[in-house]
């Protein structure tokens, strides 16, 4: 299999590496620090034996004194372990580098207790300039880009079992919902929701559960790097805008295999919503990837003029449509108009699955695949 160069950053000193399971954090680690002892928690045995005694680690590092980097995989198993490499951090120098696929026990216990002595680095689904000539935007929107998927020999049956592998080793033998059942419905119902605006009660209506039970469910998605919300932009705002945020499963493909879909449900809507996810994951990859400090935002008035994208930061201002269609009309720009009214500052381009760069009543358009492939850390997003 070739090996993909991948844009995941490398800190220097001690770092966490958080990713969704799968998207390639252990493979990277292994190309990149191949003189690294590695303590792998996903060992059912290794990982009882440390969490019975967290001391050992200490006898590991005395046992290998002349290696000075450490690798922790999935160090949310057993968070106590940090206070003992917070003090070999201080003591000894050595370097860590903790990987991980979930936040949550790791907020409860304490990633503080490093001190800021750790960076962050994160791990995210293939961009599409990292696989090349590889990339498929069809395959894309169906399958997705998780390396683990999409590097496999049967890439739909991966997808298929790849949700169950969460709600088993991560939901269930974690203990974080007590009722798999319906955790599993709002899996689905929240589907509903990805590129839309996010509406807890419709969510909990749907599943039969409680608001706050959703609510609960929601920050569970988002601890286990499954989900994100994305929050309004609203800086100096001109308009009266909504408060809901918008909801996205972290992959296109991941969210195809989630999404209910029966004689009602409409192809190319789901084609739709598949895509839009496609490129959001694309720019939470380069947003996190990136040198500089940028965050990503969408933008809807109360009379429900929206803007798919906004990403705002020390270096760039651009909002994004994304359309389905091949081709593009005055109206499909017509969001983009509406800000550049608010914002003259910003610069904005229309993402579409057709074939030609085109521009239309001065907004740039740009075929979805073309922009996918360009898009790199620290570039300009929307090119010249």
């Amino acid at each position: 299999m070739k090996t993909k160069k991948r844009y995941i950053n490398e800190p220097a000193g001690s770092f966490f590496l958080f990713g969704p399971r799968g998207t390639g954090k252990s493979t990277w680690l292994m190309q990149k620090f191949r003189n690294a002892v590695t303590v792998n928690l996903l060992e059912p045995d290794l990982c009882r034996i440390y969490m019975a005694y967290p001391e050992r680690i200490s006898e590991m590092i005395n046992g290998n004194p002349k290696t000075e980097t450490f690798i922790i995989d999935e160090i949310q198993r057993v968070p106590e372990l940090l206070s003992l490499v917070h003090k070999h951090i201080e003591e000894d120098g050595k370097r860590f580098i903790l990987t991980g696929s979930s936040t949550r026990k790791l907020k409860r216990s304490g990633v503080d207790l490093l001190g800021g002595r750790a960076s962050l680095s994160f791990a995210h689904p293939f961009m599409a300039s990292e696989l090349g000539n590889d990339f498929s935007l069809k395959n894309a929107i169906i399958t997705g880009v998780v390396p683990i998927i999409s590097d496999a020999a049967e890439p739909e049956k991966t997808l298929s079992a790849y949700i169950s592998l969460y709600l088993r080793e991560e939901v269930a033998s974690e203990g974080l919902v007590r009722n798999i059942g319906n955790f599993t419905r709002f899996l689905e119902a929240i589907s509903f929701s990805h590129g839309s605006l996010l509406s807890i009660s419709d969510v909990a209506r749907e599943c039969e559960v409680s608001r706050k039970t959703v609510e609960g469910y929601v920050s569970i998605l988002e601890d286990l790097l499954l989900g994100q919300r994305l929050p309004v932009f609203s800086k100096r705002a001109k308009r009266t805008l909504i408060k809901h945020s918008k909801f996205y499963y972290f992959d296109a493909g991941v969210f195809r295999s989630i999404r209910p879909c029966g004689p009602l449900d409409r192809s190319e809507e789901i084609a739709g919503a598949a895509l839009e996810g496609l490129v959001f994951q694309h720019l939470r990859a380069w947003v996190d990837y990136s040198e500089r400090t940028h965050k990503l935002f969408f933008w809807r008035t109360r009379s429900g003029t929206e803007v798919d994208f906004v990403v705002y930061g020390d270096s760039q201002f651009c909002a994004l449509e994304v359309k389905n269609g091949k081709k593009v009309t005055r109206r499909d720009i017509a969001s983009l108009k509406a800000f550049q009214q608010d914002y003259p500052e910003c610069c904005t381009a229309l993402l579409y699955r057709g074939k030609e760069r085109i521009v239309v009543d001065g907004v740039l358009c740009i075929p979805c695949e073309q922009f996918l492939a360009q898009l790199k850390p620290d570039n300009t997003i929307i090119p010249d």
